[in-house]
């Protein structure tokens, strides 16, 4: 979880960063994310958009494979969609707290072992359904809390459908475009309120930069991973490090 991460990485070195700072950097790095989910998927998003945008004019909208998955994305993200705008407030609240991150972070490690136990992951993309489409959506909601791992909801809630894991991830990456660009527009329009924003935009340039060019090569490496291994190693990771938090959130207090 890169928002998880956001909150308890400042917390456990001790970083005293302002929130309005710390707001600005969170969404470079979230738009930097998104920048690397464009430049891997961009042959694929182009692809996507042009039938959907070609289903609407011969008015049926699963004229083609490609066009029945576009429509079937943008299902997935209306429940993140809607409740992220409805609790935005407690949502806000919760990247204040390193515990909430931490507990995110075992719902994370949890949801991986399911994925693992549950479901035959025997279908390719072309076998989702609607039903599907909305069940992976509802995974997704979890995911607006910092520590809960989006792509790692996603593709729970796809193997939960019976997805094979490359494929499931692939639609757990392309369900986050949505999401993400909607979210980046309404951080963008409370960012540019700011008065500092311009100012502190050259000290987080770098931050970027990283962030898109480390998310393109992350993306790139899960989805060749996950041919042949398990999520175990990432469970075990998530636990391995809300423990630490934990541990250190008893010890300072």
């Amino acid at each position: 979880s890169s928002s998880g991460h956001l909150v308890i990485v400042p917390f456990i070195f001790g970083w005293e960063i302002p929130n309005g700072e710390a707001f600005i950097f969170d969404v470079l790095v979230q738009l930097a994310t998104l920048v690397a989910v464009f430049t891997f998927f961009w042959r694929e998003i182009w692809l996507i958009v042009c039938a959907v945008i070609s289903s609407i004019r011969q008015r049926n909208p699963f004229e083609s494979s490609l066009a029945r998955l576009g429509w079937l994305l943008l299902l997935s993200t209306i429940p993140a969609t809607i409740l992220g705008l409805l609790f935005k407030g407690l949502i806000t609240r919760a990247f204040d707290s390193p515990l909430t991150a931490a507990i995110g972070l075992l719902v994370t490690a949890g949801l991986l072992v399911i994925a693992e136990r549950v479901g035959k992951r025997q279908h390719r993309l072309k076998n989702l359904t609607w039903i599907d489409s909305l069940v992976i959506g509802l995974f997704q909601v979890s995911a607006l809390f910092p520590g809960v791992s989006r792509s790692g909801a996603t593709i729970t809630g796809g193997m939960f459908r019976d997805l094979k894991r490359p494929p499931a991830a692939r639609f757990a990456f392309l369900m986050s475009i949505p999401v993400m660009i909607a979210a980046g527009t309404l951080t963008a329009i409370d960012l540019l309120a700011l008065p500092n924003t311009l100012s502190l935009l050259p000290n987080y340039i770098p931050g970027f930069i990283a962030a898109a060019n480390v998310g393109y090569l992350a993306i790139r490496w899960l989805i060749k991973y996950l041919t042949g291994h398990t999520l175990y190693v990432f469970a075990a990771y998530c636990t391995l490090l809300s423990l630490i938090t934990i541990i250190l959130i008893l010890i300072r207090s």
